[in-house]
């Protein structure tokens, strides 16, 4: 573990009164495909889950290891999503809002207190702030950064049972090469984002 102090957020929250303080991270926001996943947590006081760090510095194999970790030890978690049609339709950035919002009303345990990693805060009912590379110094954004991660690939793989053609299982729906040759080659299915592929199937 890196030296830094993983729970600094926490403890201050902690120290103002928040009892049940929720961190929050999305995975997906960047694909040609699929939906955006986001992921709430909430720990027990106090709590450091080795291991856990920003999910995109862990290899996929450590992240799924944790993954069944975090859901059996925290005290709350939760993981949502925003569909394609949802994306669509009022873009990716407030569809992830939208999801965000999903992962921390959907806490067995109520959040009193929300910190989200990025720079921007979801509608929520409760008090929140956000950190600017959350995922990194935050306990609990890091634990819903590989929630949020796992939840995604696994759909992927998924995906790529249903669309072999596009190679999901690879390239997890983000724009790389292949992906980009198969859409050329295949033209879009139906569970990739429209309004991301206009640069590309312009480019014909």
């Amino acid at each position: 573990m890196e030296n830094i102090d993983w729970l600094f957020y926490e403890k201050q929250l902690s120290q103002k009164g928040f009892k049940n303080q929720c961190g929050v991270d999305e995975a997906g926001r960047g694909p040609l495909a699929g939906p955006v996943c986001a992921a709430a947590v909430i720990l027990k006081p106090g709590q450091i889950i080795e291991g856990v760090n920003d999910s995109k510095k862990l290899s996929e194999k450590k992240r799924e290891a944790l993954y069944e970790i975090i859901k059996k030890e925290v005290l709350s978690y939760s993981i949502a999503f925003a569909t394609v049609e949802e994306i669509e339709e009022m873009n990716i950035l407030n569809a992830t809002m939208l999801a965000m919002k999903r992962a921390v009303e959907n806490l067995s345990v109520k959040a009193d207190y929300a910190i989200i990693d990025g720079n921007r805060i979801p509608p929520l009912d409760i008090q929140a702030e956000y950190i600017i590379k959350g995922d990194a110094k935050s306990m609990s954004i890091a634990a819903a950064s590989i929630l949020a991660k796992v939840s995604r690939d696994r759909l992927c793989y998924e995906y790529a049972e249903k669309y072999p053609q596009y190679g999901f299982d690879k390239h997890k729906g983000y724009g790389t090469k292949l992906h980009i040759q198969a859409i050329k080659e295949y033209g879009p299915c139906e569970i990739h984002r429209m309004s991301f592929l206009k640069k590309i199937l312009n480019n014909d």
